[in-house]
């Protein structure tokens, strides 16, 4: 009895120890099904001639903004257009759109695309898919310490 006493004093112990010096975790972004796949699709179509496999379709994520301690808005959002994967790795997917052309260039691609791989970082990459120039780009971040 002593000794089951005593081991579980020291489990509860390790609990505790584990619990007071592990980081603080973050609230992890969990994303649903997403919206329905049209098998119609374009840029599903391009996605598996490139090899990849549409897991699931459109996902609105709510950003709430405060201002001063107030409420701006109703917030803003970020729209991801699907999930796609390959060889067991997992990417966003962002569609090209007219209104809005892509700055290829280091910063532009930064300021457009980054969010997405900070909001998800068990994501390999962000794909973009242009089907007027039947292309899906990979981007990919390396966020290191200098």
């Amino acid at each position: 009895m002593v000794a089951a006493g005593a081991l579980l004093l020291f489990w509860g112990y390790r609990i505790f120890y584990r619990w007071l010096y592990a980081p603080a975790s973050m609230n992890r972004l969990r994303l649903g099904k997403g919206g329905a796949l049209k098998p119609d699709d374009e840029h599903i179509a391009l996605l598996e001639q490139a090899g990849y496999e549409v897991t699931s379709g459109k996902h609105r994520i709510p950003v709430p903004i405060e201002l001063d301690g107030a409420p701006l808005g109703s917030g803003s959002r970020l729209y991801i257009d699907y999930i796609a994967e390959k060889d067991k790795r997992m990417y966003v997917v962002k569609t090209a759109r007219e209104r809005m052309p892509m700055d290829w260039s280091a910063s532009g691609v930064r300021e457009r695309l980054l969010v997405y791989a900070l909001l998800l970082p068990e994501c390999s990459g962000v794909l973009v898919v242009d089907a007027k120039l039947r292309s899906v780009r990979k981007v990919t971040f390396h966020i290191s310490d200098f």
